[in-house]
């Protein structure tokens, strides 16, 4: 009985090579034409007496187990014999390259190839931010396409990222170094080596050993763009991970009473409202490669994440503007799920709406660069919710009248996922099955 159902197992993975999308079938045909064309020209060569020789013995062959068993048994059981041989020979093939590629033990190679060409089938995505929401949004999206391409603001100056950016001259890599991570799909044992932080030592206490990497690959390639691909191909990053600049740029903002503040992690810690942030150099360039994604995305996301740490940093590179304001596809902005104190008190979804647009007024940018928003419906009470009011934080609000009237288009859905948490965040898979639910409702009605 259980060797009946492996062999039935064996010829149902069969079978699903022969499914189309992994472009198998073409060229085993291929290969058995050419088989067949190269017996047959050897044959030639050999003035065909090879093939007279073979005809005649297979024909005595058959007719010699024919006088002891009649054609009916003996028809099947050849059959059958061969179509096990086949498939046995197959199977074995496929478990050698299996191995050669590093699969893992519990999958099929037929499935791995089936799930690789879906991926590949995917979307062209475009994300932009930083911190823990861009990161966020990664790990879920992963699980719909490999053509993901994470544009990542390079002005952080805190923490582990703002000692090696002062002590060494390097861009910040940690909001980059995350990124990586979730985009990853290396084992998880070298995943977890590159977000590993040391919580001892004389100078490498609070450094993540990913930063470290970062920064001294780039100090050998002098880029990080370099030391970015490098890593890329050590974490086997499924998409891209691409700086929004690769000059060395510094924030500040300028609050509501006309006070200027200095840096990205003095920008998260103002006690006063925001009014517009800027950097210096006032304009940096652009890298090619992220120019070149936003031209070639179907779908632009810019968020989630800090308001004026993450995503708005982002967009004072100009050429990163206008390649958004060019573009022709789906545009989505994605709004935090809460407030945050110090930088976005009291503000709404249609507070982080107005903040964006009067960013971009003030460098001169009317013109809307999204037109779709995707919130969190209204959050049910919780003592979750209670503890982060006490810190001073509350749920992002949406009026979606309000948005609508100033023309833009509403999503609500249950970004924070059904599992208990202790944390109130996006869940990558219910973010990225939002986002996917979008983009799909965008194709039919195209």
């Amino acid at each position: 009985m259980r060797l009946s159902f492996q062999l039935f197992s064996r010829l149902k993975r069969a079978i699903r090579w022969l499914l189309p999308g992994l472009f198998v079938k073409r060229w085993m045909m291929t290969s058995g034409l050419g088989l067949l064309i190269a017996l047959i020209g050897a044959s030639v060569w050999a003035d065909l007496r090879p093939i007279y020789w073979l005809v005649e013995r297979l024909f005595w062959f058959l007719g010699f187990i024919t006088t002891f068993l009649p054609r009916t048994i003996t028809g099947p059981i050849v059959f059958f014999v061969g179509i096990f041989l086949l498939i046995w020979g197959q199977g074995r093939s496929f478990d050698s390259i299996k191995q050669a590629v590093g699969s893992k033990k519990d999958t099929f190679l037929v499935d791995a190839l089936r799930a690789k060409q879906k991926l590949n089938r995917g979307p062209n995505i475009v994300a932009i931010g930083g911190g823990t929401g861009l990161s966020s949004l990664l790990k879920g999206l992963k699980r719909y396409s490999s053509r993901i391409t994470a544009i990542v603001t390079v002005a952080d100056d805190g923490g582990s990222s703002g000692v090696l950016r002062r002590e060494l001259g390097v861009q910040p890599p940690g909001d980059i170094r995350n990124c990586l991570a979730a985009l990853a799909t290396e084992e998880p044992l070298i995943k977890g080596l590159f977000q590993y932080r040391f919580s001892t030592g004389s100078g490498l206490e609070g450094h993540s050993f990913g930063n470290l990497f970062l920064s001294a690959l780039t100090a050998i390639t002098g880029s990080l763009e370099t030391a970015i691909s490098a890593s890329s191909r050590v974490l086997a990053v499924q998409g891209q991970v691409v700086p929004a600049t690769n000059v060395d740029v510094r924030l500040w903002a300028e609050l509501e009473d006309g006070e200027r503040i200095e840096g990205e992690s003095a920008i998260g810690k103002a006690q006063k409202p925001i009014t517009r942030i800027g950097c210096d150099p006032p304009q940096p360039p652009a890298l090619p490669r992220a120019l070149e994604a936003i031209k070639n995305a179907e779908i632009i996301l810019i968020g989630p994440g800090s308001l004026y740490t993450s995503v708005l940093p982002n967009l004072l590179v100009p050429e990163i503007v206008k390649a958004i304001a060019r573009s022709k596809v789906p545009k989505l902005y994605i709004c935090n799920l809460m407030t945050q104190p110090g930088e976005t008190d009291g503000l709404d979804v249609t507070g982080h709406v107005r903040a964006i647009e009067a960013q971009l007024a003030s460098r001169g940018i009317t013109r809307k660069i999204f037109t779709s928003i995707l919130a969190q419906d209204e959050l049910e009470p919780s003592p979750l919710i209670d503890y982060y009011k006490s810190k001073g934080a509350e749920p992002v609000k949406c009026n979606k009248i309000d948005l609508l009237d100033r023309g833009y288009e509403v999503y609500l859905a249950s970004l924070q996922g059904s599992k208990a948490t202790p944390t109130l965040r996006h869940d990558s898979r219910s973010l990225a099955l939002a986002i996917m639910k979008f983009y799909r409702r965008y194709k039919k009605g195209k």
